[in-house]
Protein backbone atom coordinates (compact mmCIF):
# COMPACT_ATOMS: atom_id res chain seq x y z
CA UNK A 1 0.00 0.00 0.00
CA UNK A 2 1.33 3.52 -1.01
CA UNK A 3 1.70 6.52 1.11
CA UNK A 4 -0.73 9.05 0.96
CA UNK A 5 0.61 12.19 -0.18
CA UNK A 6 0.50 14.78 3.26
CA UNK A 7 -1.13 18.11 3.01
CA UNK A 8 1.37 21.34 3.33
CA UNK A 9 5.32 20.68 2.71
CA UNK A 10 7.00 17.52 3.25
CA UNK A 11 9.73 15.21 2.24
CA UNK A 12 9.37 11.98 0.36
CA UNK A 13 11.82 9.86 2.13
CA UNK A 14 12.01 6.13 0.29
CA UNK A 15 14.33 3.71 2.11
CA UNK A 16 15.44 0.23 -0.07
CA UNK A 17 16.03 -2.92 1.88
CA UNK A 18 13.78 -4.06 4.45
CA UNK A 19 16.75 -5.45 6.79
CA UNK A 20 18.10 -4.11 10.30
CA UNK A 21 19.37 -0.92 9.07
CA UNK A 22 16.75 -0.20 6.80
CA UNK A 23 14.02 -0.90 9.33
CA UNK A 24 15.82 1.32 11.86
CA UNK A 25 16.65 4.46 9.33
CA UNK A 26 13.14 4.22 8.30
CA UNK A 27 11.80 4.49 12.30
CA UNK A 28 14.49 7.17 13.38
CA UNK A 29 13.47 9.50 10.43
CA UNK A 30 9.68 8.77 10.74
CA UNK A 31 10.27 9.84 14.67
CA UNK A 32 12.93 12.48 14.40
CA UNK A 33 10.78 14.51 11.53
CA UNK A 34 7.09 14.39 11.09
CA UNK A 35 7.65 16.63 8.12
CA UNK A 36 9.16 13.24 6.33
CA UNK A 37 6.46 10.92 4.55
CA UNK A 38 8.92 7.46 4.82
CA UNK A 39 7.98 4.75 2.71
CA UNK A 40 10.13 1.22 3.26
CA UNK A 41 10.58 -1.05 0.77
CA UNK A 42 11.51 -4.42 0.26
CA UNK A 43 12.14 -7.14 -2.71
CA UNK A 44 11.54 -10.46 -0.73
CA UNK A 45 8.04 -11.24 0.58
CA UNK A 46 8.99 -10.60 4.38
CA UNK A 47 10.94 -8.18 6.10
CA UNK A 48 13.81 -8.75 8.40
CA UNK A 49 14.75 -11.92 7.47
CA UNK A 50 18.11 -11.70 8.60
CA UNK A 51 16.92 -11.16 11.96
CA UNK A 52 14.77 -13.72 12.07
CA UNK A 53 17.74 -16.36 11.59
CA UNK A 54 20.20 -15.03 13.11
CA UNK A 55 21.71 -16.39 16.74
CA UNK A 56 20.05 -19.55 15.72
CA UNK A 57 16.91 -17.97 15.76
CA UNK A 58 17.34 -16.02 18.96
CA UNK A 59 18.81 -13.03 17.72
CA UNK A 60 22.31 -11.92 18.51
CA UNK A 61 20.84 -7.95 19.36
CA UNK A 62 24.45 -6.67 19.98
CA UNK A 63 27.34 -7.14 21.77
CA UNK A 64 28.04 -5.89 25.74
CA UNK A 65 31.33 -3.62 24.74
CA UNK A 66 30.58 0.01 25.75
CA UNK A 67 33.68 1.74 24.79
CA UNK A 68 33.69 2.86 20.93
CA UNK A 69 37.72 2.58 21.04
CA UNK A 70 37.74 -1.09 21.93
CA UNK A 71 34.27 -1.67 19.99
CA UNK A 72 35.65 -0.91 17.05
CA UNK A 73 38.43 -3.44 17.36
CA UNK A 74 35.66 -6.04 16.65
CA UNK A 75 35.78 -4.69 12.68
CA UNK A 76 37.87 -6.54 10.70
CA UNK A 77 36.84 -3.05 7.88
CA UNK A 78 35.65 -0.20 8.48
CA UNK A 79 36.33 -0.02 12.42
CA UNK A 80 37.80 3.54 11.76
CA UNK A 81 34.67 4.92 10.16
CA UNK A 82 32.92 3.83 12.91
CA UNK A 83 34.73 5.27 15.86
CA UNK A 84 33.16 8.14 15.34
CA UNK A 85 29.75 6.52 14.38
CA UNK A 86 29.60 4.75 17.89
CA UNK A 87 30.14 7.74 19.88
CA UNK A 88 27.14 8.58 18.54
CA UNK A 89 24.90 5.71 18.97
CA UNK A 90 26.55 2.69 20.09
CA UNK A 91 25.54 -1.18 22.16
CA UNK A 92 23.87 0.98 25.45
CA UNK A 93 21.74 2.89 22.94
CA UNK A 94 20.87 -0.03 21.68
CA UNK A 95 19.85 -1.43 24.76
CA UNK A 96 17.88 1.99 26.02
CA UNK A 97 16.00 1.36 22.52
CA UNK A 98 14.73 -1.49 22.96
CA UNK A 99 14.39 -1.68 26.84
CA UNK A 100 12.29 1.68 26.50
CA UNK A 101 9.95 -0.40 23.83
CA UNK A 102 9.44 -3.32 26.54
CA UNK A 103 12.07 -5.51 25.17
CA UNK A 104 13.53 -7.16 27.98
CA UNK A 105 17.35 -8.11 26.91
CA UNK A 106 20.31 -10.67 28.65
CA UNK A 107 24.22 -10.73 28.40
CA UNK A 108 25.23 -14.23 28.28
CA UNK A 109 28.86 -15.07 29.05
CA UNK A 110 30.73 -14.45 26.48
CA UNK A 111 29.03 -10.43 26.09
CA UNK A 112 26.68 -11.55 23.20
CA UNK A 113 22.95 -9.93 24.38
CA UNK A 114 19.79 -11.28 23.41
CA UNK A 115 16.08 -10.90 24.41
CA UNK A 116 15.22 -12.63 27.63
CA UNK A 117 12.72 -14.89 25.29
CA UNK A 118 15.15 -16.32 23.24
CA UNK A 119 13.35 -15.64 20.22
CA UNK A 120 13.69 -13.73 17.43
CA UNK A 121 10.58 -12.54 16.97
CA UNK A 122 10.36 -10.68 20.12
CA UNK A 123 12.75 -8.12 18.21
CA UNK A 124 11.03 -8.47 14.70
CA UNK A 125 7.36 -7.89 16.54
CA UNK A 126 9.52 -4.85 17.95
CA UNK A 127 10.51 -2.65 15.29
CA UNK A 128 7.61 -3.39 12.76
CA UNK A 129 5.26 -2.23 15.70
CA UNK A 130 7.53 0.86 16.27
CA UNK A 131 7.49 1.24 12.39
CA UNK A 132 4.09 1.32 12.40
CA UNK A 133 3.31 3.61 14.98
CA UNK A 134 6.32 5.90 13.70
CA UNK A 135 3.83 6.04 10.49
CA UNK A 136 6.23 4.60 8.62
CA UNK A 137 4.72 2.63 4.96
CA UNK A 138 6.33 -0.79 4.70
CA UNK A 139 5.74 -2.39 1.26
CA UNK A 140 7.38 -6.12 1.20
CA UNK A 141 6.99 -7.51 -2.03
CA UNK A 142 7.96 -4.65 -3.62
CA UNK A 143 11.06 -4.71 -5.30
CA UNK A 144 13.25 -1.93 -7.24
CA UNK A 145 14.40 -2.89 -10.56
CA UNK A 146 15.46 0.91 -11.66
CA UNK A 147 16.75 4.41 -9.68
CA UNK A 148 17.97 7.51 -11.26
CA UNK A 149 18.31 10.91 -10.62
CA UNK A 150 15.71 13.07 -12.20
CA UNK A 151 15.81 16.39 -13.47
CA UNK A 152 13.55 18.84 -11.60
CA UNK A 153 11.25 19.48 -14.60
CA UNK A 154 10.59 15.75 -14.92
CA UNK A 155 9.08 15.75 -11.57
CA UNK A 156 5.51 16.62 -12.44
CA UNK A 157 5.29 13.67 -14.79
CA UNK A 158 5.47 10.94 -11.16
CA UNK A 159 2.14 10.48 -9.15
CA UNK A 160 2.37 11.58 -5.99
CA UNK A 161 6.11 13.00 -6.35
CA UNK A 162 6.53 15.90 -3.94
CA UNK A 163 8.05 19.27 -6.10
CA UNK A 164 11.84 18.72 -6.96
CA UNK A 165 12.13 15.22 -5.64
CA UNK A 166 15.26 14.25 -6.60
CA UNK A 167 14.80 10.23 -7.27
CA UNK A 168 12.99 8.08 -9.75
CA UNK A 169 12.23 4.88 -7.83
CA UNK A 170 10.74 2.28 -10.36
CA UNK A 171 9.28 -0.79 -8.67
CA UNK A 172 9.01 -4.68 -10.25
CA UNK A 173 4.81 -3.83 -10.15
CA UNK A 174 5.64 -1.08 -12.79
CA UNK A 175 4.50 1.40 -10.31
CA UNK A 176 7.12 4.78 -10.44
CA UNK A 177 7.69 7.30 -7.62
CA UNK A 178 9.44 9.69 -6.96
CA UNK A 179 11.52 10.47 -3.74
CA UNK A 180 13.29 13.33 -2.03
CA UNK A 181 15.66 11.37 -0.19
CA UNK A 182 16.66 7.80 -0.69
CA UNK A 183 18.71 5.43 1.76
CA UNK A 184 19.93 2.24 0.52
CA UNK A 185 20.11 -0.52 2.73
CA UNK A 186 20.16 -3.19 0.71
CA UNK A 187 22.77 -5.42 2.53
CA UNK A 188 24.95 -7.67 0.22
CA UNK A 189 21.87 -7.48 -2.33
CA UNK A 190 23.66 -7.52 -5.74
CA UNK A 191 20.96 -5.26 -7.43
CA UNK A 192 21.53 -2.40 -4.22
CA UNK A 193 25.30 -2.77 -5.15
CA UNK A 194 24.47 -1.62 -9.09
CA UNK A 195 21.95 0.81 -7.61
CA UNK A 196 24.87 2.17 -5.89
CA UNK A 197 27.27 2.04 -8.69
CA UNK A 198 25.01 3.74 -11.19
CA UNK A 199 24.26 7.19 -8.49
CA UNK A 200 27.84 7.44 -8.90
CA UNK A 201 29.76 4.90 -6.10
CA UNK A 202 32.74 2.70 -6.81
CA UNK A 203 32.51 -0.89 -5.39
CA UNK A 204 35.33 -2.78 -3.12
CA UNK A 205 34.55 -6.34 -4.48
CA UNK A 206 32.19 -8.17 -2.15
CA UNK A 207 33.52 -11.53 -0.76
CA UNK A 208 32.05 -14.02 1.91
CA UNK A 209 33.12 -13.60 5.58
CA UNK A 210 32.12 -15.38 8.83
CA UNK A 211 32.70 -19.10 7.34
CA UNK A 212 33.47 -22.21 8.40
CA UNK A 213 36.72 -24.57 6.93
CA UNK A 214 36.58 -27.29 5.07
CA UNK A 215 39.30 -30.43 6.28
CA UNK A 216 39.67 -33.88 4.89
CA UNK A 217 39.94 -36.13 6.99
CA UNK A 218 37.67 -38.28 7.92
CA UNK A 219 38.62 -39.39 11.10
CA UNK A 220 38.28 -35.54 12.05
CA UNK A 221 35.03 -36.16 10.70
CA UNK A 222 34.02 -38.37 13.29
CA UNK A 223 34.57 -36.53 15.85
CA UNK A 224 31.95 -33.93 14.87
CA UNK A 225 30.55 -32.51 17.47
CA UNK A 226 33.51 -32.37 19.83
CA UNK A 227 34.49 -28.92 21.42
CA UNK A 228 36.61 -27.19 23.67
CA UNK A 229 36.24 -23.81 25.17
CA UNK A 230 39.39 -22.29 24.24
CA UNK A 231 41.59 -22.85 21.89
CA UNK A 232 44.13 -21.05 19.93
CA UNK A 233 44.51 -21.47 15.63
CA UNK A 234 46.85 -19.76 13.76
CA UNK A 235 45.79 -19.78 9.37
CA UNK A 236 49.40 -19.41 7.13
CA UNK A 237 48.21 -18.31 3.47
CA UNK A 238 51.57 -17.76 1.70
CA UNK A 239 53.53 -15.04 3.95
CA UNK A 240 51.16 -14.02 5.81
CA UNK A 241 49.95 -15.11 9.19
CA UNK A 242 46.88 -14.73 11.46
CA UNK A 243 45.53 -15.92 15.16
CA UNK A 244 42.72 -15.80 16.98
CA UNK A 245 41.84 -17.44 20.48
CA UNK A 246 37.89 -18.97 21.33
CA UNK A 247 35.93 -22.01 21.10
CA UNK A 248 36.93 -24.54 18.88
CA UNK A 249 34.40 -27.01 17.09
CA UNK A 250 34.30 -30.11 14.76
CA UNK A 251 32.36 -30.56 12.48
CA UNK A 252 31.30 -33.18 9.65
CA UNK A 253 33.60 -31.05 7.10
CA UNK A 254 36.36 -29.45 9.16
CA UNK A 255 36.20 -26.76 11.73
CA UNK A 256 33.53 -23.95 12.90
CA UNK A 257 33.09 -22.34 16.22
CA UNK A 258 33.77 -18.43 17.42
CA UNK A 259 37.71 -18.92 17.01
CA UNK A 260 37.50 -20.05 13.18
CA UNK A 261 34.76 -17.63 12.61
CA UNK A 262 36.57 -14.67 13.72
CA UNK A 263 39.83 -16.04 11.44
CA UNK A 264 37.69 -16.06 8.69
CA UNK A 265 36.65 -12.63 9.02
CA UNK A 266 40.02 -11.39 9.28
CA UNK A 267 41.11 -13.20 6.70
CA UNK A 268 38.10 -13.13 4.23
CA UNK A 269 39.99 -11.71 1.25
CA UNK A 270 43.26 -13.39 1.73
CA UNK A 271 41.21 -16.65 2.08
CA UNK A 272 39.49 -15.54 -1.21
CA UNK A 273 43.03 -14.84 -2.85
CA UNK A 274 43.80 -18.34 -2.03
CA UNK A 275 40.45 -19.80 -3.60
CA UNK A 276 40.15 -20.55 0.62
CA UNK A 277 42.91 -22.66 0.51
CA UNK A 278 46.05 -22.38 3.46
CA UNK A 279 47.80 -24.08 6.81
CA UNK A 280 45.90 -24.38 9.93
CA UNK A 281 47.75 -24.62 13.30
CA UNK A 282 45.84 -25.38 16.49
CA UNK A 283 46.93 -25.52 19.96
CA UNK A 284 44.09 -27.13 22.12
CA UNK A 285 45.62 -26.16 25.17
CA UNK A 286 46.82 -22.45 24.72
CA UNK A 287 47.23 -22.17 28.09
CA UNK A 288 49.51 -24.68 28.96
CA UNK A 289 53.29 -24.57 27.16
CA UNK A 290 54.56 -27.68 25.48
CA UNK A 291 57.01 -27.74 28.23
CA UNK A 292 54.39 -27.73 30.57
CA UNK A 293 52.45 -30.32 28.65
CA UNK A 294 55.44 -32.62 28.20
CA UNK A 295 55.88 -32.25 31.83
CA UNK A 296 52.20 -33.45 32.28
CA UNK A 297 52.42 -36.01 30.09
CA UNK A 298 55.52 -37.56 31.92
CA UNK A 299 54.10 -37.17 35.11
CA UNK A 300 50.77 -39.20 33.53
CA UNK A 301 53.52 -42.03 32.31
CA UNK A 302 55.24 -42.36 35.86
CA UNK A 303 52.07 -42.07 37.89
CA UNK A 304 49.80 -44.23 35.49
CA UNK A 305 51.87 -46.41 33.70
CA UNK A 306 50.02 -49.60 33.91
CA UNK A 307 46.50 -47.55 32.59
CA UNK A 308 45.83 -47.42 28.49
CA UNK A 309 46.37 -44.33 27.13
CA UNK A 310 43.11 -44.06 25.81
CA UNK A 311 41.64 -44.70 29.42
CA UNK A 312 43.20 -42.13 30.84
CA UNK A 313 43.80 -38.78 29.77
CA UNK A 314 45.72 -36.18 32.13
CA UNK A 315 44.54 -33.37 30.01
CA UNK A 316 41.36 -31.37 30.24
CA UNK A 317 40.27 -32.40 26.69
CA UNK A 318 37.10 -34.38 25.47
CA UNK A 319 37.72 -38.08 25.23
CA UNK A 320 37.01 -38.50 22.13
CA UNK A 321 39.22 -35.62 20.88
CA UNK A 322 42.18 -37.45 23.38
CA UNK A 323 41.78 -40.79 21.01
CA UNK A 324 41.97 -38.52 17.95
CA UNK A 325 45.44 -37.01 18.98
CA UNK A 326 46.93 -40.19 20.33
CA UNK A 327 45.68 -41.48 16.31
CA UNK A 328 47.64 -38.25 14.98
CA UNK A 329 50.45 -39.11 16.92
CA UNK A 330 50.76 -42.63 16.10
CA UNK A 331 50.09 -43.96 19.23
CA UNK A 332 48.26 -47.53 19.48
CA UNK A 333 45.20 -46.38 21.89
CA UNK A 334 45.55 -49.84 23.50
CA UNK A 335 49.42 -49.23 24.27
CA UNK A 336 50.21 -48.58 28.55
CA UNK A 337 51.29 -45.23 29.43
CA UNK A 338 54.83 -46.98 31.11
CA UNK A 339 55.20 -47.77 27.06
CA UNK A 340 55.12 -44.77 25.69
CA UNK A 341 58.18 -43.64 23.91
CA UNK A 342 60.11 -40.41 23.89
CA UNK A 343 59.54 -39.73 19.73
CA UNK A 344 55.73 -40.22 20.67
CA UNK A 345 55.59 -38.36 24.04
CA UNK A 346 57.29 -35.67 21.28
CA UNK A 347 54.34 -36.11 18.55
CA UNK A 348 51.40 -35.76 21.02
CA UNK A 349 53.22 -32.79 22.80
CA UNK A 350 53.08 -30.97 19.09
CA UNK A 351 49.72 -32.39 18.41
CA UNK A 352 48.09 -30.93 21.25
CA UNK A 353 50.24 -27.47 20.63
CA UNK A 354 50.94 -27.09 17.10
CA UNK A 355 48.64 -29.71 15.22
CA UNK A 356 48.78 -28.96 11.86
CA UNK A 357 45.59 -29.21 9.06
CA UNK A 358 45.07 -28.02 5.68
CA UNK A 359 42.12 -25.52 4.60
CA UNK A 360 41.18 -27.05 1.26
CA UNK A 361 37.58 -24.84 1.28
CA UNK A 362 34.98 -22.96 3.17
CA UNK A 363 31.74 -23.82 4.57
CA UNK A 364 29.20 -21.31 5.95
CA UNK A 365 28.17 -19.80 8.86
CA UNK A 366 24.71 -21.95 9.47
CA UNK A 367 21.73 -19.95 7.00
CA UNK A 368 23.84 -16.32 8.31
CA UNK A 369 25.88 -14.90 5.19
CA UNK A 370 27.86 -11.58 5.72
CA UNK A 371 30.28 -9.91 3.30
CA UNK A 372 33.85 -8.12 3.06
CA UNK A 373 33.11 -5.27 0.64
CA UNK A 374 30.88 -3.17 -0.49
CA UNK A 375 30.82 0.37 -1.32
CA UNK A 376 33.74 2.66 -0.38
CA UNK A 377 33.73 4.54 2.66
CA UNK A 378 35.63 6.72 1.48
CA UNK A 379 32.45 8.42 -0.20
CA UNK A 380 29.96 8.06 2.74
CA UNK A 381 30.25 10.87 5.32
CA UNK A 382 29.92 8.72 8.53
CA UNK A 383 28.38 11.95 10.83
CA UNK A 384 25.60 11.24 8.45
CA UNK A 385 25.99 8.21 6.28
CA UNK A 386 25.23 10.93 3.30
CA UNK A 387 26.68 9.76 -0.01
CA UNK A 388 29.99 12.26 -1.25
CA UNK A 389 28.77 11.27 -4.58
CA UNK A 390 25.00 11.92 -4.87
CA UNK A 391 22.74 14.17 -2.75
CA UNK A 392 20.17 13.17 -1.40
CA UNK A 393 21.23 9.44 -1.43
CA UNK A 394 22.30 7.76 1.95
CA UNK A 395 23.50 4.40 2.59
CA UNK A 396 23.67 2.00 5.96
CA UNK A 397 24.13 -1.48 7.04
CA UNK A 398 25.96 -4.11 4.75
CA UNK A 399 25.87 -2.49 1.24
CA UNK A 400 28.88 -0.48 2.99
CA UNK A 401 32.56 -2.00 3.04
CA UNK A 402 32.00 -2.87 6.74
CA UNK A 403 31.82 -6.22 8.75
CA UNK A 404 32.26 -7.47 12.31
CA UNK A 405 33.08 -10.73 13.85
CA UNK A 406 30.29 -12.76 15.29
CA UNK A 407 29.04 -11.69 18.44
CA UNK A 408 26.38 -9.16 17.86
CA UNK A 409 28.90 -6.59 16.16
CA UNK A 410 27.20 -6.89 12.90
CA UNK A 411 23.91 -5.84 13.61
CA UNK A 412 25.67 -2.64 15.58
CA UNK A 413 27.17 -1.29 12.56
CA UNK A 414 23.25 -2.08 11.41
CA UNK A 415 21.61 -0.19 14.05
CA UNK A 416 24.36 2.82 14.43
CA UNK A 417 24.17 3.41 10.73
CA UNK A 418 20.65 3.49 10.26
CA UNK A 419 20.09 5.74 13.30
CA UNK A 420 22.89 7.84 11.89
CA UNK A 421 20.81 8.06 8.45
CA UNK A 422 17.67 8.52 10.03
CA UNK A 423 18.50 11.40 12.03
CA UNK A 424 20.07 13.05 8.64
CA UNK A 425 17.68 11.77 6.17
CA UNK A 426 15.28 14.67 7.30
CA UNK A 427 17.38 17.24 7.06
CA UNK A 428 18.71 19.90 4.68
CA UNK A 429 20.43 19.40 2.33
Amino acid sequence: MSSSVASGPFLSVIVIGGGAAGFFAAITCAQTHPHCQVTLVEAGRDCLSKVRISGGGRCNVTHACFDPAQLVQYYPRGGKALRGAFSRFQPQDTIAWFQSRGIALKTEADGRIFPQSDRSDTIIHCLETAAAAAGVSVEPGSGVVALEEIPPAETAAIANSPPGARFRVTLKNGEVRGADRLLLATGSSASGYRFAQHLGHSLIPPVPSLFTFQVRDPALHARAGVSVPQAQVRLKVGTKTLEQTGALLITHWGFSGPAILKLSAWGARLLHESQYHGALSVHWLPDHSPDRLRETLLEAKTSHSRKQLSNYCPLALPQRLWGYLLERSHIAPDSRWADLSKTGLNRLVTELSQGHYAIQGKGVFKDEFVTCGGVSLKEVDFKTMASRCCPGLYLAGEILDVDGVTGGFNFQNAWTTGWLAGQALGQGL
